[in-house]
């Protein structure tokens, strides 16, 4: 087992006193009002085609009821007006690798021996709303506690927490977690075990299977967990760390890969690069960079971004203080030991990505050291745009249109039309050549509420 290091009084009973406490209430600007336009902003409406200028997005309720132009679409008396102009105007982001149970700490076994029992009330409800106040009005969270994960989600759908709509996984499933981690990990023993693991948390609702380290279960194990979360009509999302990984992943099935992996392996070998491209258009990859390259930009560029307040909302000031204590020394932290390594890496596997034919999913690993909900999003999309070279308009389809063909809620969400939840941010500037303009977005809008 590994040790567990114990809480000072004064912050032990401050946690007893925090975890009795209520979920912190929506922050919403308005509620839903009869009639919303959104007026005069250059509208993005994540299909790819050309702008439109001096856009018109009426909104009734929780869904849109009309798109156009400035003097063509009516704006019916008594509307709450909002005025976009000169703003870009999108549909709201989409981040699909989070987890609301972490906020950033720079250790894990601290974390998972500290918090548990603020994860529901207190630190989940806070990572849902910076993700929904940084723009994310959709997330896919890859590992939490079941029933703790399930609960924001609700609460969520409900109205009572502020947050993105949440698509969860629950508990990673395993060969063996590790020792204290058995609550947000499941471990696999056999094909029967995996099918049973997988039945269980279909039950539940859960809206995607998460599997790791697949290259240490049995074969008939892998295939017997995806081809049961197939039959339960779950996608299945599996960690991409290892070429074996991905080998035995793509052979049973797996729908979508996360993060670029490898290590420092300088790029994926040429039999995992064939079968990429023998899953063209219909592989999804979520390459997660920026937990990558953000260590290096904060502990180097810029160690100012520790000090961004924007992190610390709705967190106790003694879990904030937590945080910034456990990052003081970056540097030193096991989770960062081969970051210097890998990133050279990263262009050329990123490259391969591209070029196989897989389509790219935006995600973060949000929560992780260093990668805080409330700015992550915007830097993997920076990185994808001014690092990797991709067009913008293909980096803002892999952040809205995308992810939710992937869920396949693309009727519903990840496009601005007529019929479809209201879901769509505003940033002030021209977001095509400023990318980084996301890194402060101006008006939030989720399913017909503004929160910004």
């Amino acid at each position: 087992m590994r040790k567990r290091p114990a809480l000072s009084g004064t912050l032990a009973l401050t946690l007893a006193l925090l975890s009795l406490a209520a979920a912190p209430a929506p922050q919403a600007v308005s509620q839903p009002a009869k009639v919303t336009a959104l007026v005069g902003g250059r509208l993005i409406d994540g299909y790819g085609g050309r702008p439109l200028e001096n856009s018109v997005v009426l909104i009734s309720g929780e869904r849109i009821q009309a798109v156009g132009r400035v003097g063509e679409v009516k704006i019916p008396e008594g509307a709450e007006v909002i005025s976009t102009e000169g703003m870009s105007v999108l549909p709201g982001l989409w981040d699909m690798h989070v987890h609301l149970m972490i906020v950033g700490h720079g250790d894990y076994d601290h974390w998972d021996a500290t918090y548990p029992k603020l994860f529901r009330g207190t630190i989940m409800p806070a990572a849902a709303r910076q993700l929904l106040l940084a723009g994310v009005t959709s997330a896919r969270d890859l590992g939490a506690p079941l029933e703790d994960i399930l609960a924001v989600r609700e609460a969520v759908r409900k109205g009572e927490i502020p947050g993105p709509t949440l698509y969860v996984a629950g508990p990673f499933l395993q060969h063996e977690p590790d020792p204290g981690s058995e609550s947000y990990r499941w471990g696999i023993h056999g094909a029967d075990d995996a099918r049973a693991k997988v039945r269980r948390l279909a039950k539940a609702k859960v809206d995607v299977i998460k599997m790791i380290d697949q290259d240490q279960m049995t074969m008939d194990e892998v295939r017997a967990l995806v081809d049961e979360a197939h039959k339960q009509g779950l996608p299945v999302v599996a960690h991409a760390h290892r070429a074996e990984e991905i080998r035995r992943g793509i052979a049973a099935g797996v729908d979508c890969f996360e993060h670029t992996g490898l290590g420092s392996a300088p790029e994926y070998p040429p039999d995992i690069y064939a079968l990429m491209k023998g899953r063209a258009n219909t592989l999804f990859w979520t390459p997660t960079v920026s937990p990558l390259l953000l260590y290096g930009y904060t502990r180097d560029e810029f160690p100012e971004r520790i000090d961004d307040p924007r992190w610390h909302v709705g967190l106790p000031p003694e879990v904030v203080a937590d945080i910034r204590q456990s990052l003081s020394r970056p540097d030193r932290l096991s989770y960062f030991q081969l970051m210097p390594a890998r990133q050279p890496t990263l262009a050329k596997k990123f490259e391969q990505l591209r070029k196989s034919g897989v389509i790219l999913l935006v995600g973060t690993d949000s929560g992780v050291p260093l990668n805080f909900h409330s700015d992550s999003t915007w830097h993997e999309i920076d990185y994808w745009v001014n690092t990797f070279k991709v067009p913008v308009m293909d980096a803002l389809r892999a952040a809205t249109y995308w992810p939710a063909v992937f869920m396949k809620v693309d009727k519903e969400v990840g496009t601005i039309e007529a019929g479809k939840y209201a879901d769509v941010i505003a940033v002030r500037g021209d977001v095509l050549h400023h990318v980084d303009l996301l890194s402060n977005v101006d008006v939030v809008v989720k399913h017909g509420v503004r929160y910004k």
